[in-house]
């Protein structure tokens, strides 16, 4: 295994970080065999583990504890706060006011809430889930410094921050004496590429490490989801209408050609893209089960040739998006359309 150091903060951590979405009820719910596969992951030299307190409602982060009893001091532990636990997607419990957000008074509860789930008394890199609107990014760096200076916490982080945020939190930042953020964790494979214009570059000035999520494009990169046929894995039970977008199914089916053509899996094709950057730190991988675990420890040591990603860029431009992830964040503007039209009081008559 070969470490990288995650941004300037001296941390060392493996080109592979092992995310922990899959373990709990909306994944793998058997506990033993997720502590297994945990187990299984940090043998073979991962030493980074990236969770969240919302991800099975907490139950990911307990599996994850469960599992560094007696190994927490070599693993890098990261985890991230900003929605509720104990959310309800169907809207049939109402959201409680104040338990989400990147509030001081949320990040405060959400990291000991944390601790306690994790049975540790420190996290290396907590992260920012997702921007806040509602909250000044000032408020933020602030509770995060305080956690910072507790000893609660060793490293801060954000995640599908755009670019022009990442910036402004590193002005706040050195104007008030503020912690830095040191790292960002964006979307990013082959069919996602966009981070490539602006955030993969502002990463690398500002000296932050990328931890790039869903390196399989939500599971399109694992070669189960082919054109005109029918899905019936694990993810389509979800309803994903990124699974069943035809521009990104015709780009795999080109790219499965130039994964035959090198006499790999796709899986490891694509992984292989997403570590070749210079401004990736580590990819997160997501296993569900120990065989999705062996395919990805397979492809490790695998390293694209300049022929071979030519060929990606041709059917992948760089800083191109062929569509998007339904898990993407959306700047509220984009979703709100009050947000980006004026009252018609205030429009000129037609």
């Amino acid at each position: 295994m070969h470490y990288r150091t995650l941004g300037r903060t001296g941390i060392q951590v493996s080109p592979y970080a092992l995310g922990a979405m899959m373990f709990g009820a909306v994944g793998n719910p058997d506990h033993d065999d997720s502590i297994r596969i945990i187990h299984k992951a940090l043998d073979a030299g991962i030493n980074f583990v990236d969770t969240a307190d919302m991800y099975s409602n907490g139950e990911s982060e307990e599996i994850v504890g469960k599992a560094l009893k007696g190994r927490r001091d070599d693993v890098v532990l990261a985890t991230k706060a900003r929605f509720p636990v104990n959310f309800d997607p169907s809207g049939a419990t109402p959201a409680v006011p104040n338990r989400s957000g990147a509030s001081r008074r949320w990040l405060i509860r959400a990291l000991d809430d944390s601790l306690r789930r994790l049975g540790t008394d420190y996290i290396d890199l907590f992260q920012i889930h997702q921007p806040d609107p509602d909250t000044d990014i000032e408020e933020t760096l602030s509770a995060l410094t305080d956690l910072v200076r507790a000893g609660k916490v060793r490293a801060i982080g954000s995640s599908s921050l755009p670019a022009s945020d990442i910036v402004q939190s590193h002005w706040v930042a050195e104007r008030r004496g503020l912690t830095r953020l040191r790292s960002e964790q964006p979307p990013y494979s082959i069919l996602n590429r966009g981070i490539e214009r602006e955030v993969l570059p502002v990463v690398q000035e500002y000296g932050m490490g990328a931890l790039v999520w869903s390196p399989l494009a939500g599971g399109l990169l694992t070669g189960r989801y082919r054109k005109d046929q029918q899905n019936t894995t694990h993810r389509s039970q979800f309803g994903f209408q990124h699974l069943n977008d035809e521009r990104r199914l015709d780009a795999v089916e080109q790219l499965i050609g130039v994964a035959e053509d090198a006499k790999l899996p796709l899986t490891h094709l694509a992984m292989a893209f997403v570590i070749a950057h210079p401004g990736v730190t580590s990819a997160i991988i997501g296993p569900r089960t120990m065989e999705q675990l062996d395919d990805l420890l397979a492809g490790l040591d695998v390293t694209l040739t300049d022929e071979i990603l030519d060929q990606i860029d041709e059917i992948v431009p760089p800083g191109t998006d062929i569509g998007r992830l339904d898990m993407a964040y959306n700047p509220p503007a984009l979703l709100h359309p009050h947000l980006r039209r004026r009252p018609t009081t205030d429009r000129p008559a037609a």
